[in-house]
């Protein structure tokens, strides 16, 4: 049984070979690493938030690793496969940044209707602010989630209905040097 995981199947190849930006080579390598942290095949959200707070140890990273765990664990099954998790690390290491925006946006999105409310970005960026803990020295108009997302939405929320289409938060993202510096950030693959 073992012998069934130890290596990536060449149907499971060619299809993410067609659908992210890494090479065979790094597919397998992935693949193999994937599976000696994962034997089971599949990465459960405690799993996933110990990851977090090996990156963020001073701060509490597992309510944003709880958010990104949703958007990676594509199908909702509450287990992030391999191909799910080899998608969102393309994604979020190697696409476009519409692409990356993309991602985001579903990030952000929590009750998936096509719409960030500020509701939903204040749950976001309290996460995020909980993460990082006191690394940063925010601005006194960002020190709190609540001035964060009302500048935020004073740039993006271009009707001023409360709520941030696809279209707005991309095009307000765009427009935002530090958003468009971090989403461009190009992560090294193993």
């Amino acid at each position: 049984m073992g012998q069934r995981h130890c290596r990536l199947s060449s149907n499971d190849l060619k299809d993410l070979l067609s659908s992210t930006y890494f090479t065979r080579k790094e597919l397998k390598q992935w693949y193999k690493d994937f599976m000696q942290d994962c034997p089971s095949g599949s990465l459960r959200r405690e799993e996933f938030q110990k990851i977090y707070k090996q990156f963020f140890p001073h701060g509490d990273p597992s309510k944003f690793a709880a958010f990104v765990f949703n958007v990676f664990d594509a199908n909702s099954d509450g287990y992030i496969s391999f191909k799910e998790f080899i998608r969102a690390l393309s994604i979020t290491s190697r696409g476009s940044l519409d692409e990356k925006l993309e991602w985001a946006f579903a990030l952000y999105d929590l009750d998936k209707d096509g719409y960030i409310t500020k509701e939903e970005m204040v749950a976001i960026v309290d996460a995020i602010y909980c993460m990082v803990g006191n690394l940063l020295d925010l601005p006194k108009d960002e020190d709190t989630p609540e001035k964060r997302v009302d500048k935020i939405f004073s740039q993006m929320d271009i009707n001023h209905d409360g709520k941030l289409t696809k279209d707005e938060f991309r095009e307000g993202s765009k427009g935002d040097p530090w958003i468009v510096q971090a989403l461009s950030m190009d992560n090294p693959s193993k």
